[in-house]
């Protein structure tokens, strides 16, 4: 075992004691020296996780000199023997400890920008600076293409898009110019010979005076593949400055470890993108114009894609189909069922639009039929504008909720089973009668299951959200959903890629 002094242990012993507590990067701070070092090799805090450690040397006392005699220069004490290895050791456990916690901090971001904020935060801390951007591009050009800025705002981002991109450092990297594979370090812009005149102009606006920059490449990719590079990670100094070489070595195990976390979230993105794009691509580019009524849509499509659909097309007789209904499970399968059993309907509808309860019960048989292993919900409504007027039929879908001045209701429909659960599915028709102004809104079981509450209370929030709905909202079919969607499901739970599906088709009577 090695004999590590008291004073050593001690100093160790406290520093853990406050990661554990407060976290590492608020034990530096707290820690941390108020100003700025005019260069990297100025005085450094004392040692917290891993950040500009020293290790005080321990005090020494010597014996008392006798009246009269004048003392002489005490020589150098011997170092303890291990003292140096102490030191590293603490060092190395102090340094272990520090990308412990922020990689686990990257670990928990589940988002593309959110893990682009956190690798900024985390590499400004390793590094001493405050500032900083990020630049996503990735190499094989599929995007999508970024930038994030810390401690900058969007007018201080576009400052510097101004600058000609040889000129800038994380411009060098993505272009794959000689130098730039370990990073680029720019320890004195102003002193720099041959600085951009519009570099140097944009950096005094800013006040920063020195960068570090460093690419963003997955180990998977191999450090000189620019087809498999993300990007480019820069920091900003306000003074002249550059890492040493115990942050030079941190940072670059940070970024290696960030680039394969942010490569799988790309992964992820894309794939949500392709998926709202294929949903969006299946579902109508357009609403239907018809005398009498006022229509609108909102859908929002789940990280995996879903199989919730809408529709709204004109029939013979100047009527209007109107229909909403969701495909089980979730990804591309899904997608293309419902695609495949909209375009059905949408048949049926034409045919013999005027008879709900045919139509659903020739799209049941056609599931049934082709896509045996596949249930759906769906409800079909024959609207008559100039009536008022829709016949409904619905297969183990959610009621229509209709929304007046002088009423808020759920119109009741009957109890049936989701399209391919029996062998033969039929039930009874409905019809709405609607006053002028009245609005019928139509919505698929995503917007109940993305409170997270139990059916009941779904309903509640949903009846509650529609009735207090203001006066001048119920004019407009589209501000009425969106009224909806914003009360049902508040605090971002109708962002674009929730949890599941959401459809809501708005029909105001005029």
């Amino acid at each position: 075992m090695l004999d590590i002094s008291l004073r050593v242990r001690v100093h160790v012993e406290t520093l853990l004691a406050a990661q554990n507590d407060m976290g590492v990067c608020d034990a530096f701070e707290q820690y941390a020296l108020v100003g700025k070092p005019d260069a990297m090799n100025a005085p450094h805090p004392p040692k917290v996780a891993g950040i500009d450690s020293t290790v005080p040397s321990p005090a020494h006392t010597v014996a008392p000199v006798a009246a009269g005699t004048s003392p002489a220069a005490p020589p150098n004490p011997p170092a303890p023997p291990g003292a140096v290895l102490q030191d590293r050791l603490a060092g190395w456990v102090s340094d272990l400890t520090t990308l412990h916690e922020l990689t686990e901090r990257l670990t928990r971001t589940s988002a593309l920008d959110a893990a682009l904020q956190e690798l900024l935060r985390a590499g400004a801390a390793l590094v001493g600076a405050r500032r900083g951007l990020v630049v996503l591009e990735p190499g094989d050009g599929l995007g999508p293409d970024t930038t994030i800025g810390l401690g900058l705002a969007r007018a201080d981002l576009g400052h510097i898009e101004t600058v000609p991109r040889s000129a800038l450092s994380y411009g060098r990297i993505l272009d794959g110019l000689p130098g730039g594979e370990d990073g680029v370090a720019e320890p004195d812009l102003f002193a720099e010979e041959g600085l951009d005149p519009r570099h140097r102009e944009v950096a005094a606006r800013l006040g920063y005076a020195a960068s570090y920059a460093v690419p963003l490449t997955p180990e998977s990719a191999g450090s000189t593949d620019s087809a498999g590079r993300l990007g480019a990670v820069v920091w900003l100094y306000d003074e002249p400055a550059e890492p040493n070489e115990r942050q030079h070595h941190l940072v670059g195990l940070y970024v290696r470890y960030a680039a394969e976390h942010l490569a799988r979230l790309l992964e992820l993105e894309r794939t949500r993108t392709a998926m709202a794009t294929m949903s969006d691509e299946l579902l109508p580019a357009r609403l239907p114009r018809v005398a009498g009524v006022q229509l609108a849509a909102r859908h929002r499509t789940g990280p995996r894609g879903g199989g919730d659909w809408y529709d709204a097309l004109p029939l013979p007789d100047a009527a209007l189909g109107l229909a909403v209904g969701s495909v089980t499970g979730a990804g591309p399968s899904a997608v293309a069922a419902m695609g495949r059993l909209r375009a059905s309907l949408r048949a049926y509808a034409v045919m013999e639009g005027e008879d709900p309860v045919a139509v659903l019960s020739d799209l049941e048989l056609l599931l049934r039929l082709t896509e045996p292993a596949r249930s759906a919900t769906a409800l079909f409504g024959y609207c008559e504008p100039a009536a008022r007027k829709i016949t409904l039929a619905g297969a183990g879908h959610s009621p229509p909720l209709l929304i007046g001045q002088r009423r808020t209701e759920f119109v009741e429909t009957s109890v049936s089973a989701p399209l391919g659960m029996l062998a033969c599915w039929e039930a009874p028709s409905v019809e709405i009668l609607a006053e002028p102004g009245e609005t019928v809104l139509l919505y698929t079981d995503g917007l109940l299951h993305r409170t997270g509450e139990t059916t009941d209370r779904a309903f509640a929030r949903l009846h509650a959200a529609a009735a207090g709905a203001p006066r001048a909202l119920r004019r407009d079919p589209g501000a009425l959903a969106d009224h909806v969607l914003r009360n049902v499901l508040p605090d971002g739970l109708d962002a674009a890629d929730g949890a599941e599906d959401v459809v809501l088709l708005a029909v105001r009577f005029e």
